[in-house]
């Protein structure tokens, strides 16, 4: 009896998952969210066309959208690693009340003011995550604790009031930070760019990235690879919290005096851009370019809604649906991102097994 040839191999008839995973598929997803942002701005240009579509209109949106998307860039890179600072707000309103205290108060020189808040935000990034990885604290509990220290030392340096410059104002070159212009537009949002290109390329092509994604899609597997999640956990905090010192600074430039109870206004605003960016550019993975494309989504809503004339409690509804929105956003292009691996696993053609010296031509022991 003759062996018959083995049955050619069937091809899985690509279904829903396969199809998803397209190259039109591919293009919604990566870049669905910055084709809402042309489409804003071609309906608010045809609905406001003499205030919307004009250089002051983006002037403003690249001016007074700096500091949220700095803050939004901050609050993604804990996110990559599956935790979250809840922090950044009352880090940030510490931040800037530092710099009027040292530049006013103390009379400080402003370069060294705005390089100790700098500093001083890293290491209150590092205090975070220390107390995460070290308390074994969940990252909401334990930032949302640190945060409400960091609030308690705000109206401690500031004593419950308001720090004014006194009549000779802040120094020029300070204040410059944020109210030049460079190739004419914002210089605020040239820091943004800036930001957002080194937090792209060291988390796209950099070890440190991968790692930081490993960790915060699997932490078991990043244990079981030999990468020291612990500490790079505490390099995800530190990052944010040395952000979140920048970010202090600029509002000091912008605001001009010290408010002990700003910071709180851009909590939202960070996560709601933070996590709707994790569904462009790079679907299913928080991503700089993507926060980015997400804030100017925001950006553009917001002014639009304004120039209609919408009342003030639209902002926070605003944010908070949009909140609401880009968490089930994330969460379906992270699962969707995990299924189509599943299924590549799934659909990759298998080599065959090596023969044996009596499949090629020996005598079996087989009766046939």
């Amino acid at each position: 009896m003759t062996a018959q040839p083995p049955p050619a191999p069937v091809s899985p008839r690509p279904g829903r998952a396969g199809r998803l995973r397209g190259p039109g598929g591919h293009l919604i997803g990566a870049y669905g969210l910055l084709a809402l942002t042309a489409l804003l701005v071609l309906v608010f240009s045809l609905a406001l066309p003499r205030t919307f579509p004009t250089l002051d209109t983006v002037d403003s949106i690249l001016s007074n959208q700096s500091i949220p998307a700095v803050l939004a860039l901050a609050a993604m890179v804990p996110i990559v690693t599956g935790a979250f600072d809840l922090s950044i707000g009352y880090g940030l309103g510490l931040a800037h009340v530092m710099v009027m205290r040292l530049v006013v108060d103390s009379g400080w020189p402003w370069p060294l003011a705005c390089l100790a808040v700098i500093v001083g935000g890293a290491v209150v990034g590092v205090l975070n995550g220390v107390i995460v990885v070290f308390g074994r604290i969940d990252s909401f509990i334990a930032t949302l604790g640190t945060g409400s220290m960091l609030y308690a030392v705000t109206g401690w340096v500031t004593d419950g009031g308001r720090i004014v410059p006194g009549p000779q104002g802040l120094p020029d070159a300070f204040t410059d930070l944020y109210d030049s212009t460079f190739l004419g537009l914002p210089v605020p949002a040239f820091y943004v760019l800036a930001l957002a290109v080194v937090l792209w390329l060291m988390l796209e092509r950099l070890p440190l990235g991968r790692y930081l994604y490993v960790l915060g899609s699997n932490p078991r597997a990043a244990d079981l690879v030999g990468i020291p999640t612990r500490t790079y956990t505490i390099y995800a905090f530190t990052a944010s919290g040395l952000i979140v010192g920048f970010a202090g600074v600029l509002l000091a430039a912008q605001q001009q005096i010290g408010n002990p109870s700003v910071g709180l206004d851009y909590l939202l605003p960070a996560f709601a851009g933070a996590l709707l960016g994790s569904t462009a550019i790079r679907p299913g993975r928080p991503n700089a370019l993507g926060t980015v494309v997400a804030v100017a989504v925001l950006a553009v809503g917001l002014t639009g809604i304004g120039q209609l004339g919408a009342d003030f409690w639209t902002v926070p509804l605003f944010y908070g649906g949009t909140l609401l929105i880009a968490v089930g956003l994330a969460g379906y292009a992270a699962r969707r991102r995990l299924r189509s691996g599943a299924f590549a696993a799934r659909d990759a053609p298998t080599a065959p097994p090596p023969s044996s010296p009596t499949q090629e031509g020996g005598p079996t022991d087989t009766p046939f």
